[in-house]
């Protein structure tokens, strides 16, 4: 059994509220005339195919090297494959995701618990198998690519409509045992678990985070979603509900953490998602924004966001 490590002891930089990289709203969004301490960048979307040469997409590397100017980078896997049971080398997340996390120099990098291989690499939210035989399976491959990237590995939590066959423990005591087996730390999705307190009858959000130890969250997801078919989706379309609000104002008072990201997306999930434009959503973005960092400041300080890029490298790797 790995010995905890808590995420006060890894001394993650505080980096503050920021925002998702997302080319929908990069277009739009005023980001010179607007404050956001930190980006969100997704590998997936930055990163080259997997049978060229070229590790980023043409045109990727000089988007973040823009990005960078105005805030700290931080790394995030949606489909690298990782737990899948393709050998762990021939992954997106090694082949790809490790050395763009390494070229921005991101202070750590999360990742969602999803199934996936390269058969089956776009489907979203396909939750592990909530099992003592998957923990001990994931946690090895986990601990295995923590060591690959040498930064803090925190994996997030998933919006899930079906519970995968096999499941044995709640995905809250499945999470709490995995970052123990591997040595990981987690990036909770708030939204994500309010998404499935409305879709799966009996889960309940504040047994969950009374579940997961808090202690090991490095950073914090908070994202807006919409009905469909008579299904709660986790589709980044619409402000943040207000269960999501009550649950990030607990977790801040509970636990330190490296910071709080908004998602905020257009048509990535589903066509019948809403496409945000400068128009309509800027002032809930902005709106949004404003009440993450009031939250943040009132349980750390507004001098708690004042990381720099420089100084969240150092923070981190010159622990």
């Amino acid at each position: 059994m790995t010995t905890s490590t808590t995420v006060s002891d890894l001394s993650v930089p505080q980096l503050g509220v920021g925002l998702q990289f997302n080319p929908e709203i990069y277009d739009w969004f005023p980001f010179a005339q607007h404050e956001v301490d930190a980006f969100e960048v997704l590998l997936d979307a930055v990163m080259a195919p997997l049978d060229g040469r070229v590790v980023m997409a043409p045109g990727a590397a000089e988007q973040l090297e823009e990005l960078a100017k105005r805030a700290p980078l931080v790394a995030h896997s949606n489909y690298g494959c990782d737990f899948g049971f393709d050998p762990l080398e021939s992954t997106p997340a090694v082949r790809r995701h490790v050395p763009i996390a390494r070229h921005i120099g991101s202070p750590w990098v999360s990742n969602h618990c999803f199934y996936a291989d390269a058969s089956w690499s776009d489907i979203w939210s396909s939750p592990l198998q909530f099992s003592r035989s998957e923990v001990e399976r994931v946690g090895r491959r986990a601990r295995a690519l923590g060591d690959l990237y040498g930064i803090p590995l925190a994996h997030e939590n998933a919006a899930y409509y079906v519970v995968c066959p096999g499941s044995e423990m709640r995905e809250a005591e499945f999470l709490a045992a995995l970052v123990e087996r591997a040595g990981t730390y987690l990036h909770l999705d708030l939204h994500n678990v309010y998404t499935n307190s409305v879709n799966h009858p009996g889960f309940d959000a504040w047994d969950y985070l009374a579940t997961i130890p808090l202690e090991r969250v490095i950073a914090i997801h908070l994202a807006g979603g919409s009905l469909h078919d008579g299904v709660y989706h986790d589709w980044h379309d619409s402000a943040v509900p207000e269960p999501v609000w009550e649950m990030l104002q607990h977790v801040l008072e509970h636990t330190r953490v490296g910071a709080v990201f908004l998602e905020f997306q257009g048509r990535g999930h589903h066509d019948a998602t809403r496409v945000l434009d400068r128009e309509r959503d800027l002032d809930m973005i902005l709106a949004d924004l404003t009440r993450a960092r009031r939250t943040w400041d009132a349980a750390y300080g507004p001098r708690s966001r004042r990381t720099t890029r420089a100084g969240a490298r150092e923070a981190c790797h010159g622990r």
